[in-house]
């Protein structure tokens, strides 16, 4: 028997006036997971999420069966652990995203990228992923920073794009941090960090944005017409606590398949194995696909991962969205459906939730998700689709998000 867990982070979403009042899974040609929903279990997830940091993995941490409260300490410790980068059980690792600052234009300034001096209220967030900056280029400027500010204490470490980490030794976890997507737009003044080791972190941003305005390469960008990473934005901290193996306690074997360097640590910190990276690279879904059903032929379990490509995400097109989620539907969640037939008995549960915030707009809920055990007879669901209203509507009670990884392995379930 294999096993499968389908995560689409991000694609539930809020009906749309472009779309005629449907949500993009609504507007969606999805005919894959709509034969998830139709020939399976269709309903809500639920999950105790009140007074739960927010941020990338939560809902990953939850769907494998760990309790958020006690587990979930913050996107930063998944994305040290996929990056080996070594942190000792009392560091802090924080996320460290290159983002734009602006002048606000209402301060009196004409808004100009060069007319900010330090890091206050006159200041707007302009872009929180420096204009989709590439990896190559923000590892230049993630070096740069860390040849001036790394120390014994604080040490800058290059990933991927806009993401990147700090890792503080010995450091203090507590302090309030904000997304930077929350603040796109707006002053930052109210959303520096506060509390318990602000004062560090305020001085970290700040000579970060002293190293980064002038610097050549992002001399070169504005040049370009392209927006300059003239900030690190330091968030989403956590220590990274020991975690109880998943595969000892399930007695199994699996593995993460994700392009994700927080799923593929979460993976890791679960005691599961991880695709390379490198492996995924560039890769496009049909790939992702094939390496998931290689993985299956090794392991009794793959917990599959895919987000829209950030263009999207972080976009308003909502068009492009919709095209992103037939694209999920038909390059990666076909195949890979395909594939598991071939393979045998299994079980898969596809799920579905709203994602990081983006455009300044929280999520709401853990998502819904679509079940079926190949072992059992198909469900009565004809005409019914994989969307937010179809789960909403579903007569099946809401199920324990926490519960549902012993439910996939369960004898007989």
């Amino acid at each position: 028997m294999k096993h499968v867990i389908l995560h689409a982070d991000g694609m539930a979403d809020h009906p749309k006036q472009e779309l005629g009042g449907r949500t993009p899974l609504q507007a969606a040609s999805t005919p894959h997971l709509d034969r998830l929903a139709q020939g399976g279990e269709l309903g809500l997830l639920a999950a105790a999420l009140e007074n739960v940091r927010q941020g990338s993995g939560l809902m990953g941490t939850t769907i494998l069966g760990y309790d958020p409260k006690k587990y979930y300490q913050g996107p930063g410790p998944f994305e040290a652990a996929s990056l080996g980068v070594a942190v000792g059980e009392h560091d802090v690792v924080y996320r460290c995203t290159m983002v734009t600052l602006r002048a606000d234009a209402q301060s009196g300034s004409k808004g100009g990228l060069n007319e900010i001096k330090k890091l206050g209220p006159h200041v707007v967030m302009d872009d929180a992923t420096a204009g989709l900056i590439s990896t190559e280029e923000a590892r230049e400027l993630i070096e740069a920073v860390n040849e001036q500010l790394g120390s014994e204490m604080i040490q800058f470490y290059p990933g991927l794009g806009h993401r990147h980490l700090m890792v503080w030794v010995n450091g203090k976890s507590r302090a309030v941090c904000t997304d930077p997507q929350l603040l796109v737009g707006r002053p930052i003044a109210d959303a520096l960090p506060t509390g318990d080791g602000s004062d560090i972190l305020w001085e970290l941003m700040d000579a970060s944005f002293q190293i980064l305005r002038d610097h050549p390469l992002n001399d070169e960008r504005r040049e370009a017409g392209q927006k300059p990473a003239n900030c690190l934005w330091l968030w989403g901290q956590g220590r990274a606590i020991l975690w109880p193996s998943l595969s000892e306690r399930l007695k199994m074997s699996g593995v993460v398949v994700s392009q994700s360097d927080v799923h593929r640590g979460l993976g890791i910190m679960a005691g599961l194995g991880a695709v390379d990276g490198a492996r995924l690279a560039g890769a496009d879904l049909r790939a992702q696909a094939a390496v998931a059903l290689e993985e299956l032929k090794k392991n009794d379990f793959a917990y599959v991962h895919v987000e829209l490509p950030d263009e999207v995400v972080y976009g308003s097109d909502v068009a492009a969205k919709v095209k992103g989620i037939e694209t999920v539907d038909r390059e990666l969640v076909g195949p890979l459906l395909e594939g598991l037939a071939k393979l045998g008995s299994h079980r898969i549960v596809a799920f579905c939730d709203s994602g990081n915030v983006h455009q300044g707009q929280a999520a709401e809920g853990p998502g819904f998700f679509a079940y079926r055990d190949s072992a059992a007879a198909p469900a009565v669901g004809a005409g019914r689709r994989f969307t937010e209203a179809d789960a909403r509507a579903s007569t099946v009670p809401p199920r324990d998000a926490t519960k549902f990884v012993v439910r996939l392995f369960a004898k007989g379930s």
